[in-house]
């Protein structure tokens, strides 16, 4: 179970400090909605460590992840844009999840397996910049299978790409979800996204999380 209680933020001069409260079980999506500048972009950060909390805490299992700094938190995040590098290819981009003691052969293998896992077979030597959105989306989950982390936030990762290619990467992520035991909290102004995938759904109103 991966716990919020009271996370509490203001930015400078914001009178009313947000305050967040949710809870997000293993192999399920949850979802969060709410008007441009509500605050979702602020939780993701608080989630992602790139800003401190004012007070409350952030527990994944019992273990408050508050103190961690963002690089040791166990957390990958997937943005609107898919953050690949466009002159290497999409094997080298996916092998930037393994770990730095990973042996070539095993990188080998990790990354093929990845690669196939999200319907990539054959296209691990082509350069990104080659690659169609939707399959930079799937390079991008990839790398987020090596990363081998328990927690996944999704920051609109879908608002770029066709209705066909949304379709196919939102069930991706549904699947990888449930079969990896992710908590995947997904930031979505998209109703469809949000009914598609999400088992709970939260609602910012005047800086709080309801839940829907």
């Amino acid at each position: 179970m991966l716990r919020v209680d009271h996370l509490t933020f203001a930015h400078p001069g914001q009178h009313q400090p947000y305050t967040f409260s949710l809870e997000a079980e293993a192999g399920e999506v949850t979802a969060i909605s709410g008007p441009s500048g509500s605050g979702k972009s602020t939780l993701l950060d608080l989630l992602g460590g790139f800003l401190a909390p004012l007070s409350g805490t952030i527990e994944l299992d019992g273990a408050n992840l508050v103190p961690l700094p963002p690089e040791r938190r166990p957390l990958s995040l997937l943005l609107q844009s898919e953050s690949l590098f466009e002159h290497l290819s999409a094997a080298q981009n996916v092998a930037l999840g393994l770990p730095r003691n990973t042996s070539r052969d095993e990188a080998a293998d990790r990354i093929a397996a990845a690669l196939g896992e999200v319907g990539l077979e054959g296209v691990g030597r082509q350069l990104a910049s080659t690659l169609s959105g939707g399959q930079k989306q799937r390079v991008a989950l990839a790398r987020t299978l090596l990363r081998a982390r328990p927690i996944l936030l999704l920051d609109e990762p879908f608002s770029a790409l066709d209705d066909e290619t949304r379709h196919v990467i939102r069930d991706l992520v549904g699947t990888l979800t449930k079969g990896h035991g992710w908590h995947t909290i997904l930031v979505s102004h998209h109703a469809d996204d949000v009914a598609a995938l999400a088992s709970r759904l939260y609602v910012l109103d005047a800086g709080q999380l309801l839940l829907a």
